[in-house]
């Protein structure tokens, strides 16, 4: 750490004292002096603005002495005053380095008792250090001579059977089975049930009129299958064993039984793919249902050929644009990656070993994946910035609308909660305005097309740091 002694260049902002006492890779740190008479000035301006405003017994409106209100209100006002001045300085600072700040500077205040006093009493300089985090300045690339492929895959007639009978299965009828008939495979059978662990109840072990699809693999491994051959009317026992990574910790690989009794008993009729089955659905025709899913198919692999197309550029972008981000930044964005890779952990039961890794190299990986993310981050930001794209209301509150859609029978409340809530609009902001910059981006860079197979598009890349 290289720190400047006595001979440390100094600079003069009016009568404030600026001295530079550390500068080392992203981080600066100085020292800023503001002398006692310069806040007692302030104080006194503040205290003659305020004086055609306040009402004092015994004194005419805009009559009070500024000595008296000095005397009344001294203490509070030098407080606001000294509070401001720090903030004017530090963004004087700022502004005449030309530095943008990774994250807000830390300010360090006298902490000694008396040293307060003797500040807040006006008798003392103010004396503080200032410690900053900067960005790095960014040299952009020219982005002309990135070179990129783009994916293209039609749909077939092939996928576009394959989605009409995924439709036709949501959307099976279940007709009543005959009197004595016993339960099968793929039939939907209606239960009560009550479930007990070494013989007492347990929260959420108790149902009625569960509806249970046979084969659909929904309840516990082992539940559904114990119901084939059951009747109307008919009550079992059924033993299972909850998995070791169930969702519900106290259940968690412990055995159970659970007491069923059927209810009802109903078995799937086959939907035919016609025309009736189209108007069904609300469709005009079987054609127009037909053009529906091939266009829903389009509109996924069109996303995933995107979602390749900007990793690749993000991979070029990464390449081009190799710089020290700030650690601050870095640090932070580990944290919120690493906390995640821990819930996950946690939630699935599984350790590091079960990941064929550990921690240490876990972290290391990780590490490496908030860098790449941070460096990303900051090389967008400065594209957006040198080429003022930026993101307009009209993009925001259809951002808004969106979500709000995506909740339906509580549209008013989402709503509402963007409305109070300034942040959640403005996390939204940040994807759109990743976007344009890509398509920005995507605009000069020398794209390529390329015809794939389903198979090609949707593989999945060995490296997802992006």
């Amino acid at each position: 750490m290289s720190r400047r002694d006595a001979n440390a260049s100094r600079e003069k902002c009016d009568s404030m004292q600026v001295t530079e006492t550390l500068s080392e890779g992203l981080k600066r740190e100085y020292k800023v002096v503001v002398p006692a008479a310069e806040l007692d000035a302030k104080v006194n301006a503040r205290l003659d603005e305020l004086k055609d405003r306040v009402q004092i017994r015994g004194f005419r409106p805009g009559k009070v002495p500024v000595a008296h209100l000095k005397r009344m209100y001294g203490r509070a006002t030098m407080a606001e005053v000294i509070e401001a001045t720090v903030r004017d300085a530090n963004n004087q600072i700022v502004s005449e380095h030309g530095f943008k700040l990774a994250a807000d500077p830390k300010v360090t205040l006298p902490t000694e008792e008396g040293a307060i006093q003797q500040l807040i009493d006006g008798k003392a300089d103010l004396d503080y250090t200032m410690a900053l985090e900067i960005v790095p300045p960014i040299k952009l690339a020219d982005f002309k001579t990135i070179k990129l492929t783009r994916l293209t895959t039609d749909v077939t007639d092939a996928e576009v059977e394959e989605g009409l009978q995924r439709i036709a299965d949501t959307n099976k009828l279940f007709t009543t089975k005959a009197e004595g008939e016993k339960a099968a495979q793929g039939d939907r059978v209606t239960i009560s049930y009550k479930g007990t662990i070494n013989g007492e109840a347990f929260e959420g072990g108790t149902g009625d009129d569960a509806p249970v699809l046979i084969g659909s693999n929904t309840f516990i491994p082992g539940f559904e299958e114990q119901l084939v051959g059951i009747g109307v009317g008919e009550t079992r026992t059924l033993k299972v064993k909850f998995p070791e990574h169930y969702q519900a910790e106290h259940l968690a690989g412990k055995d159970a039984e659970f007491v069923v009794t059927a209810k009802s008993l109903e078995a799937p009729s086959a939907v035919t793919i016609d025309e009736d089955f189209a108007k069904s659905l609300g469709l005009e025709s079987l054609a127009k249902l037909r053009e529906a899913v091939k266009d829903r198919i389009a509109r996924e692999h069109q996303a995933m050929s995107r979602q390749k197309l900007k990793r690749g550029l993000l991979d070029e972008l990464d390449k081009l644009h190799k710089f020290e981000p700030p650690p601050t930044l870095v640090e932070e964005e580990f944290d919120r990656v690493w906390k995640s890779v821990l819930q996950e952990l946690e939630t699935e039961k599984k350790t590091f070993a079960d990941e064929n890794t550990t921690e240490d190299k876990a972290k290391a990986e990780y590490r490496a994946i908030a860098e790449r993310r941070v460096r990303l981050g900051l090389v967008l930001a400065e594209i957006g910035e040198k080429n003022t794209i930026t993101v307009t209301d009209e993009e925001l509150n259809r951002a808004v609308m969106e979500r709000v859609r995506q909740f339906p029978g509580q549209e008013q409340r989402v709503y509402e909660y963007f409305r109070a809530n300034p942040q959640a609009v403005a996390a939204l902001r940040a994807p759109i305005f990743e976007e344009k910059v890509v398509d920005f981006l995507v605009e000069l860079a020398g794209v390529t097309d390329k015809a794939a197979s389903r198979e090609e598009l949707y593989k999945e890349d060995e490296d997802k740091a992006a």
